[in-house]
């Protein structure tokens, strides 16, 4: 079964007319991309957007072998014009299936916004699963559905529609994910493609044609990232966002609640509610267990509270214990930690703060704690498929 994709875009096209938008301004060439439609095997049309036929003709196919047109989601502005010889556009009743003369079957799929999915299966067995913009599948249950050869889906902005596919194994290790309905939300280019990679998805170019069960070479999700950066840099985020396509992440939260501290309950506040909700959480620095064990994602808040918290074990702020073994112990924690991320075999991010490029603390504790940091991070970050720089919300990659 083959899926050509005559525009990959949201349904305004990318850029969006008349946006200022920086995203807007750069998405040129092979970036700009028009409103979603793909065409299976020349016979079905799911999405009908303006200029579907030129597209289809940029593309070396035609729309003149089409027999079922299928929208997806409601479409704002004008109707659009059917070509001549199309049939008209419809949709299928959630739950519903539709038998194509040719031996494709289309079952609708019920989504959690205004719009249908379509799980469309070819004449020899190829499933492939298309999601309108902005939805993700509702009452999926585990084990209800088998895992899709190749999913469409709105990977940006619904990043949990990707979750819950993989919760119910709709998603498998070997699924081609492919982003469409690409909007301004991500710069096009270089960090769209990191930002797909991140989630194991991939985007490609108006007018691809893809292969149903072709086996696709996509970056593999990294087991091991150490996200860096300074205060309110967006490193956090960052680590959020890589994780916000998997379900059941379990976020490691090593700060601990510091009661009668009314501004850091309102940080803990703000981070509890921007994540998935089917994430837990757990407040520990006992990291080592939870890097041996198995289990879901990883994501750990960070290794720079983590110090703190050993270094108050150590007595590393009291230069006689400091000299008097505790520096011994502070290094042989570190050698612990390190090794056990070395050795871990579950997904893992972990966040931490970039502090050596600053003003040199004024008292010796804090170059101490500066000092012991930047040897953690480097120790950390030498066990990590990727490391990651964040500053002003951008994201360099360091390794990987």
């Amino acid at each position: 079964m083959e899926l050509t994709l005559l525009g990959t875009g949201a349904p305004n096209g990318l850029p969006r007319p008349g946006c200022p938008c920086a995203a807007c301004a750069i998405a040129v060439g092979a970036d700009a991309r028009g409103a979603t439609a793909v065409l299976v095997d020349e016979t079905l049309l799911l999405d009908l957007t303006p200029g579907a036929a030129f597209a289809a003709a940029r593309a070396g196919h035609s729309l003149g072998g089409v027999r079922q047109v299928l929208l997806s989601h409601p479409h704002d502005g004008p109707p659009v014009e059917v070509p001549a010889g199309l049939p008209q556009p419809g949709r299928v009743p959630d739950g519903r299936e539709l038998a194509l003369l040719t031996g494709h079957r289309v079952r609708a799929v019920a989504m959690d916004a205004p719009g249908t999915g379509y799980a469309v299966t070819g004449p020899d067995g190829q499933r492939a699963l298309y999601l309108p913009p902005g939805g993700a599948p509702a009452g999926l249950e585990e084990g209800a559905v088998e895992s899709y050869d190749m999913v469409l889906v709105d990977v940006v902005r619904r990043p949990d529609a990707l979750a819950r596919l993989r919760a119910v194994g709709a998603v498998g290790p070997t699924t081609d994910v492919v982003a469409v309905h690409v909007d301004h939300d991500v710069p096009p280019g270089a960090e769209l493609r990191r930002r797909l990679a991140a989630a194991g998805a991939r985007a490609v170019p108006d007018g691809t044609t893809l292969v149903v069960g072709v086996y696709e070479d996509v970056p593999d999700v990294p087991r091991r990232t150490l996200v860096l950066g300074g205060a309110r840099s967006g490193k956090s985020v960052e680590a959020e966002r890589r994780l916000e396509s998997f379900p059941e992440v379990l976020y490691v939260a090593t700060g601990g609640s510091r009661n009668g501290d009314t501004e850091w309950a309102s940080r803990v506040s703000a981070h509890r509610e921007r994540r998935p909700g089917s994430w837990r959480t757990t407040e520990t620095c006992d990291l080592v267990p939870l890097l041996k064990d198995d289990g879901a994602p990883l994501l750990i808040d960070c290794l720079s509270l983590w110090l703190t918290d050993a270094m108050d074990a150590v007595g590393a702020w009291d230069d006689a214990e400091w000299a008097d073994g505790g520096e011994r112990e502070l290094r042989a924690r570190v050698r612990e930690l390190t090794e056990a991320v070395r050795g871990a075999r579950r997904t893992v991010v972990a966040v931490s703060n970039e502090v050596g490029s600053g003003i040199v603390p004024a008292t010796a504790s804090g170059r101490r704690y500066r000092d012991e940091l930047g040897r953690l991070n480097a120790a950390f970050a030498g066990e990590c498929e990727q490391v990651v720089l964040v500053v002003a919300g951008q994201a360099m990659v360091l390794r990987g």
